[in-house]
């Protein structure tokens, strides 16, 4: 009997046995498993590109925008771990509006939001479960941030697309080719490398046990991270609704506000929200820069939240970390523009492996649209045929 992961289980668990024949239909898991019955017209196309357009968008500035400020915060003397790891979740409170205001409000309300299909109960623990690992994923990104420079930072996060690989195929069956392989092997090389080297053009003099602290934690992060998208595919294909926009939104807002209350309740624990005051008269922009630095990096990285989101139901989570990897040059070279950061060899070489191992996978994707399509004209030749001798 075949097995299936116990995520799976769980989400499955409360399942109507008859909306389970539904499911390779929804408008979020058209894959390579799952074909459309009939070809989508111009003018969906046209909308869907125009979708992928806009998360895509929001992945690149969210995620390029929220890492400079994360570095800039920690550069004019930002100190706390918590506070720079609240501000990547609790900006959640701005998305609500759309929860109150969307035409689909009506039929996402407790059980209703769930079309029938997961009990509330079993909804709450999905969120808190989601949460923690946010919470634990954004604290281990806040200690990379901190210790490495800002670029090397970016590089060791591509590996984040290695792992969502490795993930995707137990989770959610994506199957393995050998690009898909080369693309994993360049993207884990690319962020070895980083660790033998040592940085000496950071602005911030760090030791060089906190640099592999950094390192470290940047990889469990990349991995944490890899194991939530995966499993956000894995929600949107069990839970479906009339608004999938509604259904991001809310995945976000509740997961975010679970993560939220776990780190506030770690600032006040730690007692670093003590030094808070001092730290916002000691900044070196200033009070108001202070400020505008927190409040841009929690709006920016909910656009990559919503945007990443979006490209995992449209698409599949390996594609949303695909986008996130093909941001990865424009970091570094916002961080030598706007940090004074540097770039050598070392970082030059992962970065063209990096790029590689993406453009790997892109052809990888192009490859297997093309054969959909034949088979799809196919298809459509032989039911000709049939309908010519019936």
């Amino acid at each position: 009997m075949k097995q299936i992961s116990l995520i799976e289980q769980i989400l499955t668990m409360s399942m109507i046995p008859d909306e389970e024949s539904r499911e390779t239909k929804s408008p979020g898991h058209m894959n390579n498993a799952s074909k459309p019955e009939a070809a989508p017209s111009p003018a969906r196309n046209y909308r869907w590109w125009l979708k992928i357009a806009v998360f895509s968008l929001f992945v690149l500035s969210g995620q390029s925008i929220a890492t400079i400020l994360g570095r800039l915060y920690y550069e004019k003397g930002g100190k706390s771990k918590w506070m720079e790891t609240l501000v990547q979740i609790a900006g959640f409170p701005i998305l609500i509006p759309y929860l109150f205001f969307s035409p689909k409000k009506s039929s996402s309300t407790t059980k209703a939001a769930l079309d029938g299909r997961i009990d509330a109960r079993l909804l709450a623990l999905v969120y808190i479960v989601f949460g923690i690992i946010f919470a634990a994923v954004a604290m281990m990104f806040s200690v990379g941030l901190q210790y490495l420079p800002v670029s090397t930072f970016s590089l060791i996060t591509a590996s984040q697309l290695g792992f969502n690989a490795l993930l995707a195929f137990f989770i959610n069956s994506q199957k393995f080719t050998p690009l898909t392989i080369n693309s994993v092997v360049l993207l884990t090389i690319s962020s070895t490398l980083l660790v033998f080297q040592t940085d000496t053009n950071s602005t911030t003099t760090v030791s060089s046990g906190k640099c592999v602290a950094g390192f470290i934690c940047t990889l469990i992060a990349s991995a944490g991270c890899a194991l939530v998208l995966n499993l956000t595919q894995l929600y949107f294909r069990k839970v479906h609704r009339r608004d999938p926009i509604y259904t991001i939104f809310e995945l976000v807002i509740y997961e975010s506000m679970v993560a939220t209350f776990i780190v506030v309740v770690g600032l006040f624990a730690s007692g670093e929200w003590k030094g808070l005051t001092e730290e916002m008269e000691e900044f070196s922009l200033g009070k108001v820069s202070y400020v505008m630095t927190l409040v841009w990096t929690a709006i920016t990285w909910q656009v990559f939240a919503i945007g990443m989101g979006g490209l995992i139901f449209q698409v599949s989570s390996v594609f949303s970390n695909v986008i996130a990897v093909l941001g990865l040059p424009i970091v570094p070279v916002l961080a030598v523009v706007f940090l004074d950061d540097k770039m050598d060899g070392v970082k030059g070489i992962a970065m063209v492996l990096a790029i590689w191992g993406f453009l790997s996978y892109v052809y990888q994707q192009h490859l297997d649209d093309v054969a959909s399509k034949a088979e799809d004209k196919n298809d459509k030749e032989s039911d000709q045929i049939q309908n010519g001798r019936g």
